[in-house]
């Protein structure tokens, strides 16, 4: 069985998240979206709403789970069996990041956990959870950032509706 995984924050979920992992899903026979729980951030949502509007998102998608962690990528990945992480790609900027981490992790996981990029949908290339946050935060529009009903509870989290 190919299985792999989609570690992120998620916080929150954009488009170009569900792009992604709706690209990535015939790819294996199982892929597993792994929600990070980060204590260096202040999340907007909690681990538990983070799954939540995933697994909402891809509840279409018969092949995909998701799932939370905290720690260590690969601590997670051996525990759980993948060798396939996968990762999306925005700019120059994200491969010269994403490379460094998925060399790091294959080094110190000795050599069992490798990474496969794709390249983000031209219609999603701008998004970033962060800015995402930031139109929200000041009542913008993100109705062509995340999906209609993740964008009401983003909107509550900043009391607008």
């Amino acid at each position: 069985m190919k299985r792999a995984v989609y570690p992120g924050s998620f916080d929150p979920m954009t488009l170009g998240h569900l792009d992604i992992i709706r690209r990535a899903a015939p790819m294996f026979d199982e892929l597993t979206v792994a929600v990070l729980n980060n204590t260096q951030k202040t999340p907007l949502f909690s681990v538990e709403e983070r799954v939540n509007i995933l697994e909402k998102a891809t509840e279409d998608l018969p092949n995909v789970k998701v799932s939370s962690f905290s720690g260590l990528l690969i601590d997670y990945c051996r525990d759980n069996g993948f060798h396939i992480a996968v990762r999306g790609l925005r700019a120059i900027t994200d491969f010269e990041y994403e490379l460094q981490i998925a060399q790091a992790n294959r080094q110190m996981s000795k050599d069992a956990l490798d990474t496969i990029f794709l390249t983000t949908s031209l219609e999603y290339a701008y998004l970033s959870s962060t800015s995402v946050k930031e139109f929200a935060s000041f009542n913008g529009d993100i109705s062509k950032c995340v999906p209609d009903w993740e964008a009401e509870l983003i909107y509550q989290k900043y009391g607008y509706r």
